[in-house]
């Protein structure tokens, strides 16, 4: 059924004369009759009796207006959710994030939500390999990750990591990190909390030749840094991570290597994003190169 014609009819019973309805429609009033004659010839029933006062609702017209006001409100609000959802004015979106994008990505989610209060936003801690299969899944609106990824998604790169050697604030830094790693030992992530960062740890210390005696591993990054902070050890970090989690009984150390380092960035399904997911692209590139400048306000 034509929603036109169930606008006539509620519009017709709201202002009382066939007349005044097509005026507030922008019809002419033989268009307006004809619609509701064709309402009428659709039900198979009369909605109104015409006389000098105007338009009287029927029996059959009083029970059904109820109806067909509830008709014409859902329309109207699914007009306004698909005008807004396709101006990113609206909608939810389900994001990820890992150990290297701990300070960016909350901050973007805030700042979002600031701007952008209709729209719901989750923001859930997982390795990238863990988001990158729920994107593939359609689980996942977008990720924040280690780069490279595989072509089927799409990218917005908003800076680069890398590691740091986070050892007890009491102790000497001029041996070296590889001199600091072999005498005091590591305190490490578990694999399972990160297999990414580990693998980009172990990546690190095969290419520079570093036996490590592994001494504990944890599975989060605040009790890595309290034994770290208590002389149980030293500890590889993430730079990003070290932002947040920086205790004042520990010094850091940043290592210049070329497997130390790598891209970070978004990602989501390969194509143009939903408006949506549009908006929080722009918000999250407008940050980050914030966080460029702070890091790099020479260039």
């Amino acid at each position: 059924m034509e929603d036109r014609l169930v606008r006539a009819f509620v519009a017709v019973a709201d202002h009382g004369t066939f007349g005044a309805a097509a005026q507030a429609l922008a019809v002419t009033q033989p268009a307006l009759t004809k619609q509701i004659q064709a309402l009428e010839a659709r039900i198979g029933g009369v909605l109104f009796r015409r006389g000098r006062l105007g338009a009287r609702l029927t029996p059959l017209g009083r029970t059904l207006l109820p109806d067909a006001r509830d008709a014409v409100e859902r329309l109207d609000a699914f007009e306004l959710r698909a005008r807004r959802l396709t101006a990113g004015g609206a909608g939810r979106l389900s994001l990820g994030f890992g150990l290297s994008t701990i300070d960016i990505a909350p901050r973007a989610v805030a700042e979002f939500r600031r701007r952008h209060p209709d729209i719901g936003v989750t923001l859930d801690d997982m390795a990238t390999a863990v988001q990158l299969e729920r994107l593939r899944r359609g689980e996942l609106d977008a990720g924040f990750v280690r780069l490279p990824v595989g072509d089927d998604l799409s990218v917005l790169e908003i800076g680069d990591d890398q590691l740091f050697l986070a050892v007890p604030a009491g102790v000497d830094p001029a041996p070296g990190v590889r001199a600091l790693i072999t005498a005091h030992g590591l305190v490490t992530l578990s694999q399972t909390k990160g297999p990414g960062f580990v693998g980009q740890v172990e990546r690190y210390l095969d290419a520079v030749g570093i036996r490590a005696r592994v001494l504990q591993r944890a599975n989060d990054l605040q009790t890595v840094m309290a034994l770290v902070a208590a002389g149980v050890g030293v500890s590889l970090v993430s730079a990003r991570a070290r932002s947040v989690v920086a205790p004042e009984r520990i010094r850091w150390l940043p290592i210049d290597h070329p497997t130390a380092r790598w891209r970070i960035g978004v990602v989501w399904a390969r194509g143009e994003p939903p408006a949506a997911l549009a908006a929080f692209l722009a918000v999250t590139r407008e940050l980050a190169a914030g966080f460029a400048a702070e890091n790099h306000p020479s260039e």
